[in-house]
This record gives C-alpha cells, sequence and structure tokens, in this order.
C-alpha cells in the first residue's frame, strides 16, 4: 500500500532482528536473557539478576522486555490488560512463488477479522481475530486446533484467504491474547526514573490493528539513541554524566508519551469497531467507515521521528 509516497511493506521480525543484530560487534547482544530482579548499585548503577544467575551492572537501563517487562514494573507501570480479543498468525511458504500481487487483504464480519499480506515472492503473513470462547481460550500451544477453529471460522471467505491458512505449516502458527497499555497511564506514570526508562511492547504495549507495534519501537530506538547520545558524549565528571542521562531519559519520555497515547487508543478503537458484529456498527463500518479506517492506519504509519 503507498500513501503519500510511501510504502507499506510487510518484514518478517526475525529477518529485521537478524540485520540489526549483524550491525553490531559480535556479543553485544545477550539472546534469551530474562531479567528476574534489578536492584541499586553504587555510583547510581543498576544490577540486574538474570534467570540464569548472572548478574549484569549497567550505567543506562533501558527495558525492552516485552508486555511481561519486569523493568515496566520496577517504574511503578501496572501490567497491560486483556483487550477481550486474542489472535492467531500464520506465515505461509508458498515454494517456487505464491502469484498474489503485493496488496494487502483484509476481511471482516460475524465477529472476526483477518487478513494476509505478502512478504516477498514465496511467504505470505496472515492473521486472524476473534473473541475467545472459554474452550478456545485453552487451544493457544495446540497449533493443529488453531488451524481448525481459523478454517471452520472463515468457511465464507475468499479462496486466497483459505489458500494461505491451508498452505501453513503448523510450526508456522502461532496464538496469544491481545493486550494493551491504558493509555492514560502513560500521561501520569513513569516512563523513566533516573537512569531507568522502557521502549517498545515494554512502554507502548497496543492490539495489531494499525499494525505499528514494531514499528513504533524502532521509532523509540532512533528518538531514544538521540536523547541518550547528546547526554553520553559531553565530558564530565561521573554525577554530571549521571544528571545528563537522567534529564536525556525524561526528554525521550516527553517525545514518547503523546505519540505511544495516540497509537494504543487509535488502535483499540479501530480493531472495537472493524470486529463488532452489532448490526448498527456493522452497517456503518462497511457502508461508511472503511475508507476512513484504512486511511487512519495509513496516516498512523506516516510519522517523523527525526534524525539520529
Amino acid at each position: 500500500m503507498s500513501f503519500k509516497g510511501h510504502d507499506i511493506r510487510c518484514v518478517q521480525r526475525r529477518l529485521l532482528l537478524e540485520t540489526l543484530a549483524k550491525e553490531l560487534p559480535n556479543g553485544t547482544i545477550r539472546f534469551s536473557s530474562k531479567v528476574v530482579s534489578i536492584d541499586e548499585s553504587e555510583n547510581h548503577f543498576k544490577r540486574l539478576h538474570l534467570a540464569d544467575g548472572a548478574i549484569l551492572k549497567t550505567k543506562v537501563l533501558i527495558g525492552c522486555d516485552g508486555v511481561n517487562s519486569v523493568v515496566a514494573k520496577w517504574l511503578g507501570l501496572q501490567n497491560p490488560v486483556f483487550s477481550g480479543r486474542s489472535a492467531i498468525r500464520g506465515n505461509a511458504h508458498f515454494k517456487g512463488g505464491h502469484g498474489f500481487e503485493p496488496k494487502y487483504g483484509q476481511f471482516v464480519g460475524k465477529g472476526v477479522r483477518s487478513g494476509f499480506l505478502p512478504c516477498d515472492d514465496e511467504n505470505v503473513y496472515w492473521f486472524f481475530t476473534w473473541t475467545p470462547a472459554t474452550k478456545e481460550e485453552e487451544m493457544e500451544d495446540n497449533p493443529l486446533k488453531l488451524k481448525q477453529l481459523v478454517t471452520s471460522k472463515l468457511k465464507d471467505t475468499s479462496d486466497e484467504m483459505k489458500s494461505v491458512i491451508e498452505k501453513t505449516l503448523l510450526d508456522d502458527i502461532t496464538s496469544s491474547p491481545l493486550r494493551y497499555r491504558k493509555p492514560w497511564e502513560l500521561l501520569w506514570g513513569n516512563i523513566s526514573k533516573g537512569n531507568v526508562c522502557v521502549a517498545g511492547d515494554a512502554l507502548h504495549p497496543m492490539t495489531p490493528d494499525i499494525g505499528q507495534g514494531g514499528c513504533s519501537a524502532l521509532e523509540d530506538g532512533v528518538v531514544l539513541a538521540r536523547c541518550l547520545g547528546e547526554a553520553l558524549l559531553k565530558p564530565g565528571v561521573e554525577d554530571e554524566e549521571y544528571e545528563r542521562i537522567e534529564m536525556g531519559l525524561k526528554k525521550y519520555g516527553q517525545e514518547r508519551k503523546w505519540r505511544s497515547f495516540d497509537l494504543i487508543t487509535t488502535a483499540f478503537m479501530v480493531g472495537f469497531i472493524q470486529q463488532h458484529d452489532g448490526k448498527v456498527m456493522s452497517y456503518l463500518r462497511d457502508k461508511f467507515m472503511l475508507r476512513f479506517l484504512s486511511g487512519l492506519l495509513l496516516r498512523k504509519a506516516g510519522f517523523d521521528c527525526g534524525k539520529l
């Protein structure tokens, strides 16, 4: 999809992470390192205790530890809340090519929402969101039952969507409840405190209805690098550096607060409208609001977070 000269592309998260990681020296990133607790150390340093028993001492602590962030809890932010909806996602691999145009297809109705988008010539990403019954919540760790559920719910969908789901291997299917941070918490909660802050899903977990979860995390990275760079590159004694770091993280928090508030709120409302199965809401959505909602998705993606 294009909007004001910008293209929207679907990129597999694994490829994006690998590409970013390759730009860093070996050993910079420690994968599968779960933080258990945080405590204070001397000279304003923070000490991280990991699940494998390792202890890390750090001058600046940036919590990018996801929806269940330990760092967010340390800052006093509340746990994200369940939206009432869940999502099943998959990646279908078509060896030799899928033949689809590079277009985004979406289907709404009967209280569910689904869609697919090619990543390249052979891989297609797809999703399915619905409001699960109690028994369906128990399927989360069973890819076979998840695939059967999607197939049964989408009997009336397009043949393209059916073929994408059918082609998906069980190992390439995941499911998760959709959670979000109450947006007003960002206005009076602590995004940063001293030399500690949060970013990505630890800061602004949102429903995936406008496709800006991972994108906004990249925005966080640019703004954070700029604010921290200004603090760390200036010479000075240790206490002065700590004060500059603290001010840099506060500046980052101020820059990201309203953008995060906007994205969380918009994503929730778009998801609510698109998946609602009431007669009045369905009529208004299908007759008048679909074009507006599509444009809204594109406008929220067109955000300039500035230069490094």
